[in-house]
């Protein structure tokens, strides 16, 4: 699978445990109750940075693991460079000039908000991982987002982009939003469909990993996405976004309909590997919800894929939605109907809820029904319930549930996620990807998924 810059200021200090102290019981009641059974040992994976920091050169540097980067407010410049350095100065000035271009979704769009801090460092690092400069001075392609920097995460993944994407625009970056879905337009293949990563150049795969499916839909969902904020941000520049999105758009929601074609009988996609990063002999919810939501989304893209095409993506969306509670309802397992007797509640049961899907019956149930399956002792979720046993929290996952919270209007739930992901960030205020049984973050930090996840579900919260 494939954080704020005034972290180290002693007010946000302060807040975070007020608000800590605050967080309603279910986050303690979650982990008390995680499972324990089968657990042989605790991971104990290492932090491989604590953030990042970009110096006046522009190339993008890994902050060593727990040391606490202080940053130059509202940047990625690291405060002592900016001080001593007018290079260095002027890069800082530039990063907070495009921060304060956009908005820190407050609910009521004038104070600062309750995680205007952790939305700041979050797209702030989304802002150092488009198109960064690596240390060896190689530059990456124009809307090249990656997903961390270490290397095995330095690629740009189709859904990880997508949801990064819609963060972009949902805070005002639209223009960095169109670039991020430029690029994934330049390595689509002729037929629409995307592997799973991509080098940053844009020159081709690292690896022969198997496509990923569910990133064609993510896709359309972020194309879908990003041209509504355009229309809301800059009404003047959307004709020329539909123009720009349309190739993309066309060639995916082309590969969604044959994909479900019902020509066999059964309008389900193929198996695909999807989030877990598993090969996958049978379909999976994260598969099938990832290409429902969007054939939704191309139904409402008619302006850009044409009315007829939009018409067939609506049509197929609600065949797809009645075999998909067929296949995987009433319990909304990974495998569903067709899966092992031991078959386990999955954190895609997100995706057939808002702000992915209308939601199907019974969904919400089994959503709720996961908070308890997935959780882990630090207070986070895991990907699946048949996940290994290891005491890890994901914070993808995490941020994912209070997306569909904040979604939903359960504000007290996506509050006490949201507040637990701000307080499990890296001492320079990195959302890691990972963190351990006794709530050190751990693994690679930042990574674009979380924090383009946190944003979108701040900025769902609505006024209170």
């Amino acid at each position: 699978m494939a954080g704020g810059s005034g972290r180290g200021g002693p007010g946000g200090r302060d807040a975070r445990q007020r608000r800590g102290v605050a967080v309603c019981a279910v986050l303690a009641a979650l982990a008390s109750i995680a499972p324990t059974s089968g657990v042989a040992t605790l991971a104990t994976t290492p932090l491989r940075q604590d953030g990042l920091a970009v110096s006046a050169d522009g190339v993008v540097h890994a902050v060593p693991a727990g040391t606490g980067a202080t940053y130059s407010p509202g940047s990625r410049v690291l405060a002592e460079a900016a001080a001593t350095d007018p290079a260095a100065a002027a890069l800082a000035a530039q990063q907070r000039a495009w921060l304060e271009a956009g908005t820190t979704c407050s609910p009521d769009g004038e104070s600062p908000g309750a995680f205007a801090d952790l939305v700041e460092g979050a797209l702030l690092d989304l802002h150092v991982l488009l198109a960064p400069t690596s240390p060896d001075g190689t530059p990456a392609a124009p809307g090249a987002l990656v997903a961390g920097w270490s290397s095995p995460w330095r690629y740009v993944w189709p859904r990880d982009a997508a949801f990064a994407a819609l963060a972009l625009a949902e805070t005002g970056h639209t223009d960095d939003a169109l670039a991020v879905l430029s690029f994934l337009a330049g390595v689509q293949r002729s037929d629409g469909a995307f592997a799973a990563r991509y080098l940053p150049t844009g020159d081709g795969v690292p690896d022969a990993r198997e496509d990923q499916l569910d990133g064609v839909g993510w896709v359309l969902w972020a194309a879908d996405g990003v041209l509504a904020r355009v229309r809301e941000h800059s009404p003047a520049a959307l004709a020329s976004a539909r123009v720009a999105v349309e190739p993309l758009a066309s060639a995916a929601t082309a590969h969604l309909l044959a994909v479900t074609d019902p020509g066999d009988g059964d309008v389900l996609p193929p198996a695909s590997s999807d989030y877990w990063e598993l090969p996958e002999q049978r379909l999976t919810l994260g598969t099938a919800g990832a290409v429902l939501t969007g054939l939704e989304a191309a139904a409402r893209l008619g302006d850009v894929v044409g009315a007829e095409v939009a018409d067939a993506a609506a049509a197929r969306a609600g065949e797809v939605s009645d075999a998909v509670e067929r296949a995987f309802g009433p319990g909304f397992r990974r495998y569903g109907t067709s899966g092992p007797a031991l078959d386990a509640l999955d954190a895609s049961v997100a995706f057939l809820l808002p702000p992915f899907n209308a939601s199907v019956d019974g969904v919400e149930d089994a959503w709720r029904a996961s908070l308890t399956a997935l959780a882990r002792p630090a207070g986070g979720l895991a990907p699946g319930a048949a996940w290994r046993q290891d005491g890890v929290s994901w914070t993808p996952q995490t941020s994912l549930f209070a997306l569909t919270a904040a979604s939903a209007g359960d504000v007290d739930l996506a509050t006490d996620l949201l507040t637990w992901l701000e307080q499990h960030r890296t001492a320079s205020g990195a959302l890691p990807e990972k963190v351990l049984a006794d709530g050190s973050p751990a693994e690679v930090a930042p990574l674009a998924w979380t924090a383009a996840t946190v944003v979108l579900a701040a900025c769902a919260l609505p006024a209170r």
